[in-house]
């Protein structure tokens, strides 16, 4: 323990200068959601002198003290930019310089995104006519945005989705493929929806008309389609794709032909890897999270009965850049030293490296003691003036790395950033650290003596640490006294004076002793301790009963009762684990075990329990083998033959005992000498899964083992003969389902009890009697429950449900089906809601109905309100036409922004709703519309 007792005197140290360095930072991209409030543009740093701050924008200076629409933060390079209407001239690439007299750090560049909401470019379009047979492209060429995005394609009219199979697909590029056609698809309202979740928007294409006209070849009624072998659309040429690793891999081929082609895909020379997914019927394989294992070539095989075609895929892995070696970031160097900045970066391709001083190209510092070679610079004969912040950048096409390396290039004679006259205090025996942190360049020289008494440092004892502190193990009463630190260089030297004082150990002499009385009489406890002289006053006594403290005035008596007493400054304790467990003197029946004490807390120790444990018969199980005496630091030990020993030692003193030590490495004795060699027995013609018990003891010339444990066993199992009976159901919601049995008796089980197994199936949407061929779905109870919940269900439909038991050698009969069906639920959310022909005050809103309904349903809530400057109140409107598609609403304010919601509703209530934004147009709008 060591005490700093006293601060005699504080020196006023003169400050060392330093360059900036940057704490926090925006990096990446920023892009401007309309949900969010405002954007942060970060920028804090350190530096002595305080460092300034100032923006570039796209290269150009940015003041953002001169744009009072910017939020400052005056203590930092901090600014916010509120979320208004002009925030779109805010756009750019940004990176802040913090400097101070002696450099210039410089930020990450990040880019500040205001997205624009995407738009269809408008167009006319042409009729698509093809022949039945012929294969055919309709093209979405869907706008830029805001990832993620999806495409869909639907019709116009009804607002259905397209349906998609091996002859009809939508391509990554939101294309939609007829590999060949058939009259049936002819129809004049398909089109292209692409929807951006983070800018909350949905926008389409204009409808497209698909008129295919019949084959002119006709018997018995049959078409006869022109068959062709396949030919590839997607890709259209030999390609090369290149992802960065940990992206998602997708290769994509689309084929046409008749009758419609399958594909498959297989990679050169090895096996698809395997995190591979075939999506798209087919079409289109993925890879997630790639790595360099993935690199190679693919190929994707079109086949009909008439060819196949090919094509194949060149995947190259790239990676962003990375650190070879992290790069000093701070260097002090004296004058007319050589310095070696050293910035080594890989990455695929490999990264350029550039170089900047001060946020400056290198190249703007003409020099004559620079030298840049490729990933690195060395500064000969450095001088003063080439003290400055050094920025390399590596870069490729997946990112950029920057790392600012501060370089300092001074003399300065040595300063000693430890205050002076500090007194230090330990106790006797113990180990103290005493510091001497000094400043230099070049580096001083440290050294240690004493001053009163004088005396050598020299000795096992005293060590000097690396900055400059000098430590004193086990100290001794001769080691108080004041000693000197200095510090040495060709520029000066400096040194500082400390104190160090010892104090004896605080320890109990003689120790309260056991004590027997009688009930009601009174019993006196003697605690005598001694303590240094000069921690009297703080000396504290405390008495404690079974690890309480207890006050000094009590009522109860005590019988057999343990009363202590501690010295709590003083670290009174019960021992710190030994450690440090060897094994030597290795022999097949014993072994000498080693061992070192840790502290023993202020009293000493009386003695070790060294304990074992096997992992075989009883593991963690541990048990005594032998007690040593406290002075004692090693005990050979006697063994059994063929056993995995590990060993642990506990050290006691009159506080109690320690914690145990951390276990030996184990020892495995070899086996006895063995004259049977039979180890097993057999016993025949035993029932089905039967208990016995079991012991066996080993016999040799001088006598029988010692008595085993006994070990209850079972003959073997077989498959339960009975099933649960008893089912009962409970449906509690639409999804949720309790479902409980009988458990089956012990006697039919014929194992051990590994659960039951709950089976369900659907088998009709009582929205229609057609019946479901459904997947079978099963819940496992581990146990000997007799009731669970079946989630997942789905509403409005009838299933069919059993359950079995199950032991370890497998699954017994399942009980009979029992029947049940589940009530309506709420719908699901409407997949597309749209605000069309805005006017003055009124706006058309255009939805299509959910895929699931959970029941019958029975029409809309349609809810609206303003979101201006501030929400509105919240309108709404139930519409009760369950096949209606689309609402105009009336009455709307003029030159107003709306947000619409949309849910669809069964008797049960309404489902999750869907939102939609939307703005009436002004009135010197409508009358420029009209002029127009």
């Amino acid at each position: 323990m060591t005490i700093l007792m006293a601060l005699l005197s504080c020196d006023l140290f003169p400050v060392v200068e330093q360059l900036p360095t940057i704490t926090a930072q925006t990096s990446g991209s920023l892009i401007a959601l309309p949900y969010d409030e405002n954007f942060l543009f970060k920028c804090d740093a350190k530096g002595n002198p305080r460092p300034t701050y100032r923006w570039t924008k796209d290269g150009m200076d940015f003041d953002s003290h001169k744009d009072s629409r910017l939020i400052i933060e005056e203590s930092s390079g901090t600014f916010l930019l509120p979320n208004t209407k002009e925030k779109t001239k805010y756009q750019g690439k940004y990176r802040c310089y913090a400097s101070n007299k002696l450099g210039t750090a410089i930020s990450e560049e990040s880019e500040f995104i205001v997205p624009m909401v995407p738009k269809f470019p408008k167009e006319k379009t042409e009729p698509v006519v093809v022949t039945e047979g012929d294969s055919v492209v309709l093209e979405c060429n869907p706008p830029q945005g805001i990832p993620p995005w999806q495409l869909y394609w639907m019709t116009n009219g009804n607002l259905r989705h397209i349906e998609q199979n091996e002859r009809v697909s939508m391509g990554l590029n939101g294309n939609l493929y007829f590999s060949n056609t058939l009259v049936s698809d002819s129809r004049d309202d398909y089109c292209c929806f692409a929807s951006f979740s983070r800018i909350r928007t949905i926008v389409q294409k204009p409808r497209l008309v698909l008129r295919v006209k019949p084959s002119m070849w006709q018997e018995s009624h049959d078409i006869l389609y022109c068959k062709r072998k396949p030919s590839i659309l997607v890709p259209s040429s030999h390609s090369t794709t290149y992802i960065k690793k940990g992206e998602e891999l997708e290769l994509e081929c689309i084929a046409e032909g008749l009758p419609t082609p399958g594909v498959e895909w297989i990679k050169m020379l090895e096996n698809l890897p395997t995190r591979t997914q075939i999506k798209n019927y087919g079409k289109l394989l993925t890879i997630s999270n790639v790595t360099d294992q993935v690199e190679g070539t693919y190929m994707c095989k079109a086949k009909n009965d008439l060819g196949e075609a090919e094509h194949h895929f060149q995947v190259v892995v790239e990676e962003p850049p990375s650190w070879q070696e992290e790069p000093v970031k701070s260097q002090l160097a004296e004058i007319g030293s050589d310095i070696h900045i050293k910035c080594s970066a890989r990455g695929k391709p490999q990264p350029t490296i550039t170089w900047k001083r001060n946020g400056q190209p290198l190249d703007d510092f003409p020099s004559t003691n620079y030298k840049v070679l490729d990933d690195r610079i060395i500064i000969l004969r450095a001088e003063q003036r080439d003290t400055a912040v050094y920025q390399c950048e590596a870069s490729n096409r997946h990112g950029t790395l920057l790392v600012n390396a501060n370089v300092l290039v001074m003399n300065h004679p040595p300063l000693i950033l430890t205050q002076n006259y500090l007194e230090y205090a330990t106790m006797l025996g113990k180990s103290v650290i005493m510091d001497c942190r000094v400043f230099s360049s070049p580096p001083a020289t440290i050294n240690w003596r004493r001053e009163d008494p004088e005396g050598s440092l020299d000795g096992e004892r005293y060590s000097l640490l690396k900055n400059g502190s000098l430590q004193i193990h086990k100290v001794e009463m001769e080691d108080m006294g004041q000693y000197k630190c200095l510090a040495n260089s060709s520029e000066g030297t400096m040194s500082l004076t400390t104190e160090l004082f010892i104090k004896d150990s605080t320890r109990i002499v003689e120790p309260p002793q056991d004590m027997k009385v009688k009930r009601g009489s009174m019993a006196e406890l003697e605690c005598q301790v001694e303590c240094d002289p000069t921690l009297r006053r703080e000396l504290e006594i405390l008495w404690m009963k079974d690890g309480m403290n207890i006050l000094s005035n009590f009522s109860e008596g005590w019988v057999n009762s343990c009363l202590w007493c501690l010295c709590l400054k003083c670290d009174t304790d019960v021992p710190a684990p030994p450690v440090q467990l060897t094994l030597s003197e290795l022999k097949d029946r014993s072994v000498r075990l080693q061992w070192v004490a840790a502290s023993d807390h202020n009293s000493p120790i009386t003695e070790f329990i060294i304990q074992y444990e096997e992992n075989h018969w009883e593991p963690e199980k541990w048990k005594e083998i032998i007690r040593v005496a406290g002075s004692q630091f090693s005990a050979p030990l006697t063994l059994y033959g063929h056993i995995n020993y590990q060993f642990r030692v506990i050290a006691v003193n009159a506080i109690g005992r320690s914690h145990p030590s951390m276990p030996s490495k184990r020892y495995k004795t070899p086996p006895c000498e063995q004259m049977m060699k039979r180890h097993s027995f057999v016993v025949r013609d035993t029932q089905t899964f039967v208990p016995y018990e079991v012991k066996i003891q080993a016999f040799n010339s001088h006598g029988w083992a010692p008595e085993p444990r006994v070990v209850t066993g079972y003959s073997g199992e077989d498959l339960p003969l009975a099933a649960p009976e008893d089912i009962s159901v409970e449906v509690l919601n639409s999804t949720l389902l309790r479902v409980s049995w009988s458990p089956v008796p012990q006697t039919a089980l014929r194992g051990h009890l590994g659960g039951y197994t709950v089976h369900w199936w659907q088998t009709q949407s009582l929205l229609n009697s057609k019946r479901i061929p459904s997947e079978r779905q099963s819940l496992t109870i581990p146990g000997n429950r007799s009731h669970t919940m079946v989630p997942g269900l789905k509403p409005f439909s009838e299933y069919s449900l059993t359950v079995n038991i199950f032991n370890r050698r497998g699954n017994g009969p399942s009980s009979s089906p029992i029947s049940f069906t589940t009530p309506q639920g709420v719908p699901e959310q409407p997949p597309i809601l749209r605000a069309t022909n805005f006017q003055k005050d009124s706006i058309t809103l255009v939805w299509a109905p959910p895929h699931e309904t959970n029941g019958f349903l029975t029409g809309y809530l349609l809810q609206y309100q303003t979101v201006n400057e501030t929400l509105g109140e919240l309108k709404s409107v139930n519409i009760n036409a369950p096949d209606t598609t689309q609402w105009v609403l009336r009455d709307l304010q003029d030159d107003n922004w709306y947000k619409f919601y949309l849910s669809a509703c069964t008797q049960v209530g309404c489902g999750s709703a869907i939102s939609e934004e939307g703005g009436t147009i002004s009135e010197a709008c409508k009358c420029a519309q009209k002029q127009l």
